[in-house]
């Protein structure tokens, strides 16, 4: 009996997008109105690439960076579920599939000692240069129309689930925690027994009540939350069966 619980980051783990929370350590702590208005739709990570090279141009430094990041506060009971998650590893694997990027998930979850509660992190890589600026790229290429232009989290996890049936690994029960749209597409790839936990009030839930209302309702479970704590009691439940 294993689980597989997939974890978005932004707004699901932190309580913050990590991609502006970084706005704080430029000059006077916001952009400039053109570098604001250049964000197109679908091409998140080009306009945060963009973003770097301002903070680069204006001195703002790697440490900088980093102890900003690290002050990002985790979501309600999201500590609590992440210890109880580490303490019973031989019953879940644990992975993040996210739109953020390396560098941002590395330095957030090693301050907080979580880095060893997950599997693998799928995220944009990124790295500083040479001259000391953060640079980011496109995680992988898709065919998703549903997607953003760099990153379909549904081919994620499919092609995490085929690596881990290889290697001889099949789950009881995968538990999807999420807040965002982008993370619609893998919720429709869920199968009966699964489960899909949409943060409460976030665009994830609201798409999948329009999709009931369509009458076209996700195959998975659904169970809302507000805090992660009502994570952990699901879990507990799992657990006992």
């Amino acid at each position: 009996m294993k689980f597989l619980l997939v974890f978005d980051f932004d707004h699901t783990i932190i309580d913050e997008n990590s991609d502006t929370w970084i706005v704080k350590c430029a000059p006077e702590r916001k952009l400039p109105n053109g570098l604001r208005n250049s964000y197109q739709p679908g091409h998140w990570t080009e306009y945060m690439g963009r973003v770097f090279v301002y903070l680069g141009d204006n001195g703002v430094k790697e440490d900088e960076m980093k102890r900003t990041m690290t002050t990002i506060p985790f979501t309600a009971g999201m500590i609590d579920l992440l210890g109880y998650v580490g303490e019973n590893k031989e019953l879940f694997d644990c992975i993040i599939v996210s739109d953020s990027n390396t560098v941002f998930i590395d330095w957030i979850l090693k301050a907080a000692d979580f880095h060893k509660v997950f599997d693998e992190v799928f995220t944009n890589p990124a790295a500083f240069s040479s001259t000391g600026y953060l640079t980011v790229q496109h995680f992988h290429a898709h065919h998703c129309p549903k997607c953003p232009k760099n990153l379909c989290k549904r081919k994620v996890l499919k092609e995490f689930l085929d690596k881990q049936l290889e290697r001889g690994v099949s789950y009881t029960q995968i538990v999807y925690i999420g807040d965002g749209g982008n993370d619609l597409c893998p919720v429709m790839f869920l199968k009966k027994n699964d489960i899909a936990m949409p943060r409460q009030g976030y665009t994830l839930e609201k798409k999948i009540s329009q999709l009931a209302q369509s009458l076209s309702p996700v195959q998975c479970s659904v169970l809302v939350w507000s805090s992660a704590i009502d994570i952990m009691s699901y879990l507990k439940l799992l657990i006992k069966e």
